[in-house]
């Protein structure tokens, strides 16, 4: 056991029993490769990470390698998830040296931690084009002690590479107005219309994209196009476990079909609260059930016993990725019944040919659930899923007795803030109070476990809290107390928000420049930067910026207001030159630009009911009908004249997406024909909609007028309501 066993990370627990004499990130290393004058060799990676596993297994067990490391180097091994602070900077090294990056990440160091060369995976030998690692260990040995100088002179070229690019770019002005819709137009150049997404393969769920077109999705229908296509088309592909719930990490197609199997939860908590926050702009895509699907993963496989959330779970098992998900199709047919089998072949893609390595199934939905139930001729997409519940429990019960993929148990401030937030919004909108109960708890857990003599931490486990806590901790979890406050209107949760913030302001603020630090002040490191752009998750400086508005609007109060705007104008060079790098920002520039509401006051959602009731939408739209029963004939022309409150739109007939509700009109106690409607994109203002309806003498004429209105912000629920044609 090497001195990774002392340490609480399960990836440096990974490596605790190599023959590389490892050390943690600390001075003890550093103070070895300064007496003993060797160069560091730093490898950063995370629990969840297959070729991270694959390194492991290949060369750091490896006695050969383990001897020249030994011998000539001093070995560090590095959680990124538990030092995100030093992995964004030396990730910047090796963009910036390599044009590409990834996991593990394979640096080497001067004595002063100033990087000299850099790449990620290294196989054994020299393999498919690339040098095998003891090639590149004896090439950075013979350049150690033959060509130092040139050594330390790309160290140091390369670090004040690393100081320019993580430098703020201040900026005198806020963002312009025009911002959104530019950023929207670059986003739609990239739309994959045929499978939703951005780009080509592989492709990853980008949280943060999918977030700024639901902010404009009521009001604008080609963001509205984006986020549905991409939304179904991710839960009905392999990158949603269609039996067990959650969305693995990304898809290595365009199709979404074969993803790489691990499963975060900084994925599930954002793709949760997007779905359901989405359900009501395409209802029979049923994103609800995919928000609830996600949700009830997390809590079955990612809550701890403590109350916090866990980080992930592994893609492999025994080195092969895929194999607790993916299915023989011998195994599939053992499990179920001869019926289950015909209907759930059809239903989850496995009547055709693997689509998977060594003739396995990644199961998916080919239609959606709605068309599917229309084919097999079942009444409509609840009947099927009741159908199907059999023979998914019976896989659920023979995939159970596989052996389990890893789990990373370690409890990240951050992560679950995003959690806490999606628990919490999601149990509100949805009408779930178990969810907003679990937020509740984990926001306890956090409050208390992870926080030394008043400061958060960044990482837990197994009872201890490390690591001071960074900006990501601080935005994320003030979002999450922000979103359960909103859940219960209980003022505790926004008062520890403010609480929070304050110590964001004063351990991260940029009093020169603006904007936040990353980080506290630590001087090994080789810079304080300010991240700005989004990835996995969205930017710390933009969810902080959002939270300032939020903050602002809940308790008017100017001076969170003002800090948002100062905040944009730091990053301000940023988003003009690259927008699509800073979606977050630029949702909260958005915000920012329409203006402090009329009146500041708490939003409470109590989770103990259904928002956005059918009464709140028959207050939008005021309705009269009348009926010509003079004229000829038995079949009469009627009217209806449908005034619709300021702000508010209802869906057109047809709408422009297959998804989403029309405004439509048919009889019921008389039959109806020849329905007219207006030739728009949505209807705004006061509409008429014209047709006819066949009454006999003396019968009452009513027809069913059914809608779904939306504002600027969301779409309340679909609406049916009876009219009375005078």
């Amino acid at each position: 056991m090497n001195r990774l066993a002392r340490e609480s990370s399960p990836y440096l627990l990974l490596h605790a029993e190599n023959p590389v004499d490892w050390y943690p990130w600390g001075e003890e290393a550093f103070a070895k490769a300064r007496a003993e004058d060797k160069p560091i060799f730093l490898s950063i990676g995370y629990s969840t990470c297959y070729w991270c596993h694959v390194m492991e297994r290949e060369s750091f067990s490896d006695g050969e390698i383990a001897r020249e490391l030994n011998e000539h180097f001093v070995s560090i091994k590095l959680d990124r998830e538990e030092r995100p602070d030093i992995d964004e900077i030396y990730m910047t090294a090796t963009q910036l040296l390599t044009q590409s990056g990834g996991w593990p990440n394979s640096l080497f160091l001067t004595h002063d931690l100033k990087p000299f060369f850099a790449g990620t995976y290294f196989p054994p030998s020299d393999r498919h084009g690339r040098p095998g690692f003891p090639r590149i260990l004896q090439a950075i040995r013979e350049a150690w002690a033959l060509r130092r100088a040139e050594v330390v002179e790309q160290a140091e070229a390369l670090s004040e590479a690393i100081r320019a690019q993580s430098a703020a770019d201040q900026s005198a002005a806020l963002p312009d107005a025009g911002i959104a819709a530019e950023t929207q137009q670059l986003l739609a150049r990239r739309f994959d219309r045929a499978w939703g997404g951005f780009g080509r393969a592989p492709k990853f769920p980008s949280p943060s994209n999918l977030a700024f077109l639901l902010d404009r999705a009521a009001a604008d229908s080609a963001a509205r196009e984006m986020l549905v296509v991409t939304l179904d088309r991710m839960a009905r592909g392999g990158i949603q476990d269609q039996l067990g719930g959650g969305f693995h990490r990304y898809s290595v197609d365009a199709e979404w079909l074969v993803p790489h199997f691990e499963k975060m939860l900084y994925d599930n908590a954002a793709l949760a609260r997007l779905y359901a926050e989405s359900a009501p702009l395409a209802p029979e895509a049923g994103f609800a059930r995919v928000a609830r699907a996600t949700l009830d993963f997390v809590l079955g496989e990612l809550l701890g016993d403590h109350g916090g959330f866990l980080s992930a779970l592994d893609a492999e098992t025994d080195g092969e990725e895929g194999a607790f998900y993916t299915w023989p199709r011998e195994e599939m047919l053992q499990a179920l019944a001869a019926d289950d089998a015909k209907l759930l072949a059809a239903v989850y893609g496995f009547d055709g040919p693997p689509n998977f390595e060594h003739g396995r199934y990644v199961l998916f939905l080919p239609q959606p659930i709605a068309d599917q139930a229309r084919v097999l001729g079942f009444g409509s997409a609840e009947e099927l899923l009741a159908r199907l519940e059999p023979g998914r429990r019976a896989l659920l019960a023979a995939r159970a007795r596989r052996k389990r993929p890893l789990t990373d148990d370690k409890v990240l401030a951050d992560w679950n803030g995003l959690a806490i937030a999606a628990m919490a919004r999601c149990g509100a909108l949805l009408g779930e109070r178990r969810y907003v109960d679990t937020a509740a708890r984990a926001a306890r857990f956090v409050l208390d476990a992870m926080r030394t003599e008043g400061r958060l931490q960044h990482a837990w486990r197994a009872g201890q809290a490390k690591v001071e806590g960074l900006l990501d901790d601080h935005a994320f979890l003030v979002d999450g107390l922000v979103e359960l406050h909103d859940a219960t209107g209980e003022d505790a949760w926004l008062d520890e928000a403010r609480a929070l913030q304050e110590q964001q302001d004063a351990r991260f603020w940029d009093a020169r420049a603006g904007g936040y630090f990353n980080a506290g002040d630590d001087p090994r490191l080789l810079v304080r930067s300010k991240a700005a752009h989004d990835g996995a998750v969205a930017s710390a400086n933009g969810v902080a910026a959002l939270n300032l508005i939020g903050l602002a609007e809940r308790s008017g109060e100017p001076a969170y207001r003002e800090r948002a705007e100062a905040l944009l104008r730091a990053f301000g060079r940023s988003l003009r030159d690259y927008p699509l790098g800073h979606v977050t920002l630029v949702r909260a520039a958005a915000r920012l630009a329409k203006g402090a509401p009329e009146r500041s006051a708490p939003r409470p959602a109590p989770a103990t009911a259904r928002p956005w009731a059918a009464d709140e939408a028959g207050a939008v739209v005021t309705v009269r009908g009348r009926v010509d029963r003079s004229a000829p004939g038995a079949w009469k022309p009627f009217v209806l004249e449908l005034a619709i409150r300021d702000g508010f739109h209802l869906n057109a007939n047809p709408p422009l997406l297959r998804f989403m509700v029309p405004t439509e009109v048919r009889g019921v106690e008389c039959d109806a024909r020849d329905v007219r409607y207006p030739k728009a994109d949505r209807y705004e203002g006061r509409v008429t909609i014209e047709g006819q309806v066949e009454v006999g003498e003396g019968r009452p004429a009513v027809v069913a007028l059914t809608y779904q209105a939306c504002d600027e912000e969301r779409c309340l629920l679909p609406i049916t309501r009876e009219v009375a044609l005078e």
